[in-house]
């Protein structure tokens, strides 16, 4: 696994993390029928939160990112997205740990949705996520407390 944190994002974050959103999530939303080129970004921006969101680094360089942002149930797991090249290589597994490990000590329900058929549900199962209801679009998830 190579050698990565996290660091708090901040608003010049924001376009670095929406094109990064459009190339993780393209094949998946093509393949639901619901890619657009604009609108894939334009609601990470609506969205963006940096008081709630980090930024993952990889030798010093933006590597992706992960928010969780607070809720009146629970925390949701949005936004997580690495870079296509260093996926399969441990540190989404590394950073979802670290972020659970935190909710776990505070007590933290954790929820998420994951496009339909992506291969991302599969690593949030191993960390402990059940489905908990689907569309035709996404499948939500939990994690309860530990």
């Amino acid at each position: 696994m190579a050698d990565w944190g996290i660091r708090q994002a901040s608003l010049s974050d924001v376009e670095a993390v929406a094109e990064l959103r459009a190339v993780v999530l393209r094949a998946d939303l093509e393949r639901l029928g619901r890619y657009d080129e604009q609108r894939v970004r334009q609601r990470l921006r609506d969205g963006f939160d940096p008081a709630h969101t980090w930024v993952i680094e990889v030798g010093g360089a933006f590597a992706g990112c992960v928010a969780l942002r607070p809720a009146v149930d629970a925390h949701w797991l949005e936004h997580f997205y690495l870079a296509p090249r260093l996926q399969g290589s441990g540190i989404g597994s590394g950073v979802l740990r670290e972020l659970l490990e935190r909710c776990d000590r505070r007590g933290l329900l954790v929820r998420l949705n994951v496009l339909r058929g992506s291969a991302a549900q599969r690593l949030y199962e191993r960390h402990g996520f059940t489905v908990e209801a689907e569309d035709a679009v996404d499948v939500f998830m939990v994690r309860g407390l530990r």
